[in-house]
């Protein structure tokens, strides 16, 4: 299934509406989550939502991602080998989320609240240019939220380079799983980059950042406690509330060049 499309609104020209379906994540026969979902880059989807969830720990683990019209929504079947077969099969459960519903099969708060592996530190330098630089190009790159005034974008920036990739849905979560799963099938992490959020950055988003291998967030929204303190222990620089080039520095500052070298 390619790139989404938007379904014009009957009875009002020049409007669009973004598409909203259910996706069940299926391993080995069985369903495991059903997320709201937009219906593009469903591949994607379904690499990033299994590593950043921990079912598994390399793309490599899912062999072939077949996507599977079902009725109104849509299957992606996945098959799994060992040891990761027997580790879903200890937690299986079908269960149905609200738009990006960012714990997905989590069955104990602590693993809702599991620190993501700390992340390494490969040089990533942010300017004060790369702050407002940033936020600007992922608007800009947005085809989606731009024909339809709903949906939520993910991207990666790399100083020097700029946004290299991106991805969108009507759900933050998706958006960022979309990413992870483009940037880490196409061979490359996130080590030397940064992720830019169009959303607010709850702990979920924090724990995906860091599956990425990403050294930074940046947002446009606000954190939320748990956020920062998972940010914070995880080696992540968290900046948010960015607006022309200013934001909240609440953790890690030590990626910024400005602030660092004075």
């Amino acid at each position: 299934m390619g790139r989404h499309m938007p379904i014009p609104v009957t009875g009002q020209a020049g409007r669009l509406l973004v598409e909203e379906v259910p996706v069940a994540l299926v391993y080995n026969g069985s369903t495991h989550a059903v997320m709201m979902a937009t219906p593009a880059d469903l591949e994607d989807f379904a690499a990033g939502f299994s590593i950043s969830e921990g079912i598994v720990e390399r793309v490599g683990d899912l062999g072939e991602i077949e996507i599977v019209p079902q009725g109104e929504g849509v299957e992606l079947r996945m098959w799994l080998e060992e040891p990761f077969a027997a580790r879903l099969a200890n937690h299986r459960r079908a269960m149905a989320g609200p738009v990006g519903c960012g714990l997905c099969g989590i069955d104990s708060i602590e693993a809702a609240l599991r620190p993501p592996a700390p992340v390494l530190t490969r040089g990533l330098e942010l300017t004060s240019a790369d702050l407002r630089e940033a936020p600007a190009a992922l608007r800009r790159a947005q085809p989606l939220h731009d024909a339809t005034g709903a949906a939520h974008a993910a991207g990666l920036w790399r100083p020097g380079q700029g946004l290299v990739r991106l991805r969108e849905d009507v759900g933050r979560h998706n958006a960022l799983d979309k990413l992870l799963g483009a940037t880490l099938k196409a061979g490359e992490t996130g080590a030397g980059a940064a992720v830019v959020l169009t959303s607010r950055v709850s702990v979920e988003m924090v724990q995906k950042a860091a599956a990425l291998g990403a050294e930074a967030i940046l947002a446009v929204s606000a954190p939320t406690t748990l956020a920062v303190r998972m940010a914070q222990d995880a080696g992540l620089t968290l900046i948010t509330n960015l607006k022309g080039g200013e934001g909240r520095v609440l953790a890690h500052p030590t990626r910024l060049k400005e602030l660092s070298s004075r």
